[in-house]
């Protein structure tokens, strides 16, 4: 069953990763447009990995 709280095009939300970590030194924004840039490439490879089988 689908979650509704989950978005498409991403595998893990800024919020939850964010959790993952005590302290962000530094500017969160950066670092926020960082993962999401990474996490929409891996969901990209994701869906190319399902999708090719």
């Amino acid at each position: 069953m689908l979650d509704p709280k989950n978005v498409t095009g991403v595998t893990m939300p800024w919020e939850e990763k964010k959790k993952e970590y005590p302290v962000i030194k530094g500017d969160e924004e950066t670092v926020k447009n960082w993962w999401e840039q990474i996490d929409g490439v891996a969901c990209a490879f994701l869906w190319f990995v399902v999708t090719a089988m």
